[in-house]
């Protein structure tokens, strides 16, 4: 039986998610939900079921078409009430990235999901760049120690958002306290990255750009200057800016996002004790096939392209692999801790620049028990 499935949300993400469920061959499409206006029209389009709420749905379908789980693509601050929602009416529930808006509230939603009554449920992040094949081949060389040890990593992710990016429905991105901002929005997609390919982020420093936009109505940041160190002893360097117009940025450097036109361009450069690499145009340099005792800065570096097969669309592997988690065939790849740990970095990079100070970044182990005396 295929996997009946809701989609919470009609923006900019929620359809696509809808387009992939309805490509998958081992999930059903049964309902759209969002109070928008738009909402029905969307539904129309998608040959769906819509409702205005996530009650109404619960409350009106049938229980044959009842989804057995939800995605997520809600503004980013009410994340957390809607997965609390649906995890309450007994659905899995994968939730857009970021998990929450804020640390104790990440927590909340965590807390919530380990309750016994839900022990049968998932919860997952869509964190869905893990599935993009650019970063799975970079982690299949990574961790094959085609590069080496692993010594540093420079990163960018810089583009241009017009002002309809911030317009109604959608002005929640003008404002930190909805969840707005370059960090929550955009960079929180590299911090779960990193953390995947190098292990967790300990410590951070960060210097904010001069603002771009008009205060009032934006008090959300548009780019930071960010150095990390991780637990492994890499260090890193991170610009990110959504006010330049720029071809380095992860959709752009992919053609992963449809609306943003492809360039290829690097926006990793990975440096190890044995080669680097930059990605996506998946360029390696080494000393491969010189004499070990002539390595030298002196010595012509040899140069190749890895290839990587670039069928699958990530979006569709995401959502493949939540499938297999809800029937028990695989291990979350992000799950809920997962996602609460690119938020926890998240929230260092902020303080960091607002103080122009190192900070460390709390081990999320240790607040889960520390705020929850019963751990997760």
């Amino acid at each position: 039986m295929p996997l009946k499935i809701a989609i919470i949300g009609a923006g900019l993400i929620g359809p696509r998610h809808a387009q992939a469920v309805l490509s998958n061959p081992s999930t059903e499409l049964v309902a759209l939900v969002d109070p928008a206006p738009s909402g029905p029209a969307t539904a129309t389009q998608l040959q769906t079921r819509y409702f205005p709420s996530i009650s109404s749905m619960l409350s009106s379908i049938d229980s044959d078409n009842k989804p057995d789980a939800a995605i997520v693509c809600t503004p980013n601050d009410t994340h957390v009430p809607v997965s609390k929602e649906l995890l309450s009416a007994g659905l899995h529930v994968l939730v857009e990235k970021p998990l929450s808006t804020s640390i104790d509230t990440g927590l909340s939603l965590l807390r919530h999901a380990a309750r016994p009554e839900h022990a049968h449920l998932n919860l997952l992040v869509g964190h869905h760049r893990r599935f993009n094949p650019y970063i799975v081949k970079t982690k299949e060389l990574i961790d094959s120690n085609s590069l080496g040890r692993i010594i540093a990593i420079n990163s960018l992710w810089t583009l241009y958002k017009p002002p309809e990016y911030f317009s109604e429905p959608t002005t929640w991105r003008r404002s930190r306290e909805t969840g707005g901002g370059v960090v929550l929005i955009n960079l929180v997609h590299d911090i779960d990255i990193l953390q995947y390919l190098f292990g967790p982020i300990v410590r951070v420093r960060a210097e904010r750009t001069a603002p771009s936009r008009p205060n009032p109505p934006h008090d959300a940041e548009d780019g930071a200057a960010i150095t990390f160190r991780f637990a492994s002893g890499v260090v890193g360097t991170f610009l990110v800016c959504d006010a330049t117009p720029s071809p380095h940025n992860f959709e752009a450097g992919t053609g992963e996002n449809p609306t943003i036109p492809r360039t290829g361009e690097d926006f990793y450069r990975i440096f190890g004790s044995e080669a680097c690499l930059s990605v996506p145009d998946m360029v390696r340099w080494s000393y491969d096939g010189k004499d070990v005792k002539k390595k030298s800065w002196t010595e012509p570096l040899t140069v190749e392209r890895v290839e990587v097969s670039t069928d699958v669309v990530p979006l569709e592997a995401q959502l493949a692999h939540f499938v297999d988690v809800v029937q028990g065939k695989a291990e979350p790849s992000c799950t809920g801790e997962a996602g609460l740990r690119a938020l926890v970095v998240c929230d260092a990079v902020r303080r960091a620049m607002e103080s122009g100070m190192l900070v460390d970044v709390e081990d999320v182990g240790r607040m889960i028990h520390e705020r929850d005396g019963e751990g997760l």
